[in-house]
């Protein structure tokens, strides 16, 4: 009886989501028409239809069948994928206002069962919409800049942190290391220079673990759980998992903010800021009397770990990625040696000045963050407003996927869009060639707010790596596997050793 019982629920339940999905259609069907799509299951929507461990690779095979703009549901939730550089930009660009707020990722905004906020990767100003989205990102814009961003300070702060990564290599003697915590010690210490006001030494305990919970975190996103957890979050949230030690690993951060922000207020100075953390805290103090203002504790937090999550990981992993595939291509490290010797020589440091006069280097870094692809799906985005989209019906609020991915590997754009080639941002005379399917940072109202430090962190580190090493893998080349250990999110590359040998 219990099993006839169970079985009756079942039915009704499943009648019943097939009856709203009819329901929702016709009220649709009197607006307009959705883009195309597969036809969704009741509850489970077009999950079964993807694969976890390689979600894009599932969205642009769905994009062959339905073409460029389409439609899937995310368990319940109906989706608009943009699956090529054309309707990318033909959104997010040519359509900014009305693409320009931040879709719905539960991951972003998950808060636990005993209503302590936990402050997730990437809120603050990338998961903020509306009026909070446009002070908070305005903020941190004009206070990163008193700070040094896009300025010589800057440029010193990143110079000093090269050198320092370049000590600790050379403690290596020749000998095979992980790349790994190297540069997510050097990176990281460049944003802490700026929100903490003070770097971190590389031997320093609580500095490794922080970065040992970031990079954990980084992984968790972009793994299978991690992706369930968008499609289910009810469910997934209370059920055990890798995910949940991604979440505990979410907390220690948070924490480890949180009593950063304490220490800075027992010794502000108002007429003397040192951090971003100190602006923040002197803007707080200033709208104290504003009941509506974002300028409180849990914004402070949360725009600390924005600046602090998005400025180590991302930049860490493309050093990271990016000497594997150097590795696999002497030919092309050969290349930007001799430029590297005939531009800059040994006896001084590299600057960002150097880069206008280095067309091959810029363009091996361009290609690395192309061919890594580091944020496949991008984050992200909804519409604002009851919109007509190539011949489409978008409803206000519906969530957009700008398939990032999609964009950097686009054969109208790339002539070899699976393959690591340096030419892609060459002209025929071998100058620096700007190439409009080069989208890693996303585009419009929603550009990554440290596109500027992401780029100048890139060409020193990559070029003052360079002009002190020679790179050599302690295996086969051919046994170095280029394509992610996991892609969700993120791209995450497999682990490796190198060699730096002193030239």
């Amino acid at each position: 009886m219990e099993i006839i019982g169970a079985t009756t629920l079942l039915l009704i339940a499943c009648i019943f989501f097939i009856l709203l999905s009819i329901t929702q259609a016709r009220k649709q069907k009197k607006k307009g028409k959705l883009p195309p799509g597969p036809a969704p299951l009741p509850i489970l929507g077009n999950i079964l239809q993807l694969n976890g461990k390689e979600v894009v690779k599932s969205l642009n095979k769905l994009s062959e069948k339905y073409g460029p703009v389409y439609t899937i549901h995310m368990g319940m939730d109906p989706v608009v994928v943009l699956c090529s550089c054309d309707a990318v930009k033909e959104a997010l660009i040519d359509n900014a206002e009305d693409f320009g707020a931040r879709g719905h990722m539960p991951l972003l905004d998950r808060i636990n069962s005993g209503g302590h906020v936990i402050y997730i990767f990437f809120p603050g100003v990338v998961g903020s919409n509306g009026e909070r989205w446009k002070q908070l990102r305005r903020f941190s814009l004009m206070t990163l800049r008193n700070f040094g961003m896009g300025k010589r300070s800057i440029e010193q702060r990143i110079q000093e942190e090269a050198q320092f990564l370049t000590e600790e290599f050379r403690k290596s003697n020749d000998q095979p290391l992980d790349p790994t915590f190297y540069f997510s010690k050097a990176v990281s210490n460049v944003i802490c220079s700026v929100v903490f006001g003070d770097r971190f030494e590389y031997e320093d305990k609580d500095f490794l673990k922080l970065l040992g919970l970031l990079n954990e975190t980084f992984k968790g996103f972009s793994s299978v759980w991690g992706q369930m957890y968008n499609v289910y979050p009810k469910v997934m949230g209370r059920i055990p998992g890798p995910h949940q030690k991604m979440f505990n690993a979410i907390d220690s951060m948070q924490e480890f903010i949180t009593k950063r922000v304490k220490m800075h207020k027992e010794t502000l100075d108002p007429s003397d800021p040192r951090s971003f953390i100190d602006c923040f805290l002197i803007k707080m103090e200033q709208e104290k009397d504003i009941p509506e203002t974002e300028f409180h504790m849990e914004g402070i937090v949360n725009t600390t770990f924005d600046l602090f999550g998005a400025g180590t990981e991302t930049v860490s992993t493309t050093l990271r990625y990016g000497l594997m595939i150097l590795l696999k291509h002497p030919d092309v490290e050969e290349r930007i040696h001799q430029e590297i010797d005939k531009v800059i020589g040994g006896d001084r440091a590299p600057c960002i000045e150097d880069r206008s006069r280095m067309p091959y280097m810029d363009a091996v870094i361009h290609e690395i963050q192309r061919f890594i692809d580091l944020i496949p799906m991008g984050i992200p985005h909804k519409v604002t407003r009851d919109l007509k989209f190539r011949d489409f019906y978008i409803p206000q609020g519906t969530t957009i996927y700008p398939i990032l991915s999609s964009v950097l590997q686009d054969p109208k754009q790339f002539k070899y869009p699976h393959e690591f080639n340096p030419g892609h941002f060459l002209d025929d005379q071998g100058k620096f060639s700007r190439n409009d399917g080069f989208m890693p940072f996303s585009s419009g109202k929603r550009i990554c707010l440290g596109e500027g430090l992401a780029r100048m962190e890139l060409f020193l580190f990559f070029t003052t790596i360079l002009q002190n090493f020679s790179l050599r893998s302690p295996v086969d080349i051919e046994e170095l596997d280029l394509t992610p250990l996991m892609s969700g999110f993120g791209n995450v590359p497999h682990y490796y050793q190198l060699c730096l040998i002193p030239r």
